[in-house]
């Protein structure tokens, strides 16, 4: 790690958040709007690239997590009354404990197995929304009566300074040895069962890592929002949009999750005059991405870097 403060990834990554520190002073609400949803996705994808990228478990679900933690907190704020603070953080528990559930018989079988018991996850949770609608206000949304703040301004710092802590908190987890546990495990799970590391619980970890951080982003999203529903937090294609942020970002650097989030939420939001075929050409610059720069983004960055 004490390398990492004197790379470039660490003076780019230093100077990005100084220079997005400072853009409330001179961009408009609307772009501080756009940005702090994108910030919160950031994280959603860069909790995911924790679990894929370095344990190599395909989550085809991560708006399960992102789901339990989002309604958790807007449900006890609509039924209780509760502090925000109260129920962002019983959001993010309830994530954690829903999360550990899943990932128990979830990293038993493996393959795509493990990809389809968290899809079948999301498609529960969906279901149990619609149904218990009187709770969950079902397909039409639930009302979240306080918010943390409505100062534009307040919002887009929370979400950058909450980004900023995830990443480094994220991206020291996945130097650690922890981390290398899990990649190891990734490539090769026999092999590193072998060496005497418990792969399951290392696994069970990185879930629960992964779990907390998306609990959590979802939570905040809510409060940021006023209001939690399918299509925003737990629809199967905020899920995709996710993997490809990651993808897109570079598998296996955590920040680079961070990267494709914000460039996939500011990118759409553009192209949003085109119509359908803003998904197009999006959907076209990831395949690309993924065809000619596997690595994503930054991956293909730092592997230039460490060629020179």
């Amino acid at each position: 790690m004490g390398s990492f403060f004197t790379s470039r990834l660490f003076v780019i990554s230093l100077i990005v958040v100084v220079v997005a520190a400072t853009l409330p002073w001179y961009v408009s609400g609307y772009v501080l709007g756009l940005l702090t949803v994108a910030y919160y996705f950031g994280v959603f994808a860069m909790s995911w690239d924790l679990l894929f990228g370095f344990a190599g478990e395909v989550n085809f679900g991560p708006t399960f997590l992102i789901g339990v933690g989002a309604y958790t907190a807007g449900i006890v704020n609509a039924q209780f009354g509760l502090s925000p603070y109260i129920c962002i953080v019983l959001g993010a528990a309830a994530a954690v404990i829903a999360g550990f559930v899943l990932a128990l018989p979830a990293l038993r079988v493996r393959g795509p197995y493990f990809g389809l018991t968290t899809l079948v996850a999301v498609l529960i949770l969906q279901s149990f929304i619609v149904v218990f609608a009187d709770l969950t206000g079902g397909e039409i949304g639930l009302t979240i009566p306080d918010v943390i703040t409505i100062d534009s301004h307040a919002n887009y710092w929370i979400a950058l300074g909450f980004m900023t802590i995830s990443a480094a908190i994220l991206y020291g987890l996945a130097q650690s040895p922890v981390g290398l546990v899990l990649q190891a495990s990734g490539q090769d799970a026999v092999q590193a069962g072998a060496l005497g590391f418990n792969i399951v619980k290392h696994k069970l970890a990185a879930f629960v890592v992964s779990a907390f951080f998306s609990g959590l982003s979802g939570a905040l999203l809510v409060f940021y929002f006023g209001t939690a529903s399918v299509g925003t937090v737990v629809d199967i294609a905020v899920g995709v949009n996710v993997i490809v942020a990651a993808v897109l970002g570079g598998r296996r650097t955590v920040l680079g999750a961070a990267l494709g989030a914000i460039f996939l939420i500011v990118a759409g939001e553009f192209l949003r005059p085109t119509g359908e075929l803003a998904t197009f050409i999006v959907s076209a610059v990831a395949l690309l991405v993924v065809l000619f720069f596997p690595g994503g983004f930054l991956g293909a960055a730092l592997s230039r870097e460490a060629r020179q």
